[in-house]
């Protein structure tokens, strides 16, 4: 027996191809078109998003006349120190800043801790006359503000509130987007761990504080940075409430930079950029939170 020719036992066997294996690999290209179209649509949304805050950057390096040149410039220039310092010297740009970062702090900090225990009453509490509770918060989001103006203005000024703090913080503590955000998230927890702390002798602001807040944590980020929006873009309520130059806020302080003949375009950019850095901060702090937060009820388990 000649050892040399060795024969294969089990000879490969061509693997028939399906009838859909033509229809995929033409498919393949289309798929891979549609995918860089989508990728350049996207990239072009990016970029027409960061012009303004491109030019908002460039501008604040430059002097008003030098913003109105034709054309108009495109690199930074060495004007930045000197619109600072005007300012600072104009409006305190120091002290506005100080005043509108203390004043959404506190209203954030404060109007999230009533949306959270409003909304955990209304999620996890029975009681006479919920349902229609439930339906005024809802109608509330329904009036616009304008229609709450007047008679605001006329509570705050008999309380001896007007040009205070407090006057704009406190009227707003109530959100009814955060109670009803909040409620959601506290829809989705478990009723036996409630019942299991109650057992072991928790009270309801320990199991709150303790138990089921820390549970709800991307609801209340994404309330953070609503609240906290809302309160440092406030205009038109400072506005009416605040008459003193030291307690403006940013955008009351900024808006005096604007006059019947002459606007310092200059400064206004570069303060509005400065006003963007803290919302910057806080969005890349609870950004996690955020997203988790306005996704987590879009999902059924």
């Amino acid at each position: 027996m000649n050892t040399s020719l060795v024969k294969e036992k089990n000879p490969p066997r061509a693997v028939a191809e399906t009838p859909a294996a033509p229809a995929r690999r033409a498919r393949d290209p289309l798929r891979r078109l549609a995918g860089a179209g989508v990728l350049l649509v996207l990239v072009g949304g990016a970029v027409v998003s960061l012009v303004p805050f491109v030019w908002m950057a460039v501008a604040s390096t430059r002097s008003t006349s030098e913003l109105f040149r034709s054309p108009p410039p495109f690199l930074p220039g060495g004007e930045l120190l000197d619109n600072l310092a005007r300012l600072e010297e104009t409006i305190g740009f120091g002290r506005v800043m100080l005043n509108s970062l203390g004043i959404a702090l506190v209203h954030t900090v404060l109007s999230s801790l009533v949306s959270a225990m409003c909304g955990y009453g209304l999620a996890k509490f029975r009681f006479r006359g919920r349902g229609m509770l439930l339906g005024v918060i809802l109608a509330t989001m329904m009036i616009p503000f304008q229609v709450l103006l007047v008679p605001l203005f006329q509570m705050m000024a008999n309380l001896g509130w007007v040009n205070s703090y407090q006057a704009v913080v406190l009227p707003f503590l109530a959100s009814s987007f955060g109670i009803l955000l909040m409620r959601q998230g506290f829809l989705d927890f478990p009723d036996e761990l409630l019942e299991s702390a109650r057992i072991d002798g928790s009270g309801e602001l320990r199991t709150f504080y303790t138990v089921v807040l820390p549970c709800v944590r991307p609801q209340l980020g994404a309330l953070v940075i609503f609240t906290f929006m809302g309160a440092w873009n406030s205009f038109i309520w400072p506005l009416l409430m605040l008459n003193s130059e030291d307690k403006y806020t940013v955008p009351v302080a900024l808006n005096t930079l604007t006059g019947l003949s002459r606007v310092d375009y200059s400064g206004l950019m570069l303060g509005s950029l400065l006003a963007t850095l803290p919302l910057l901060v806080l969005f890349l702090c609870f950004q996690r939170q955020f997203v988790s937060g306005l996704l987590g009820g879009a999902v059924k388990q």
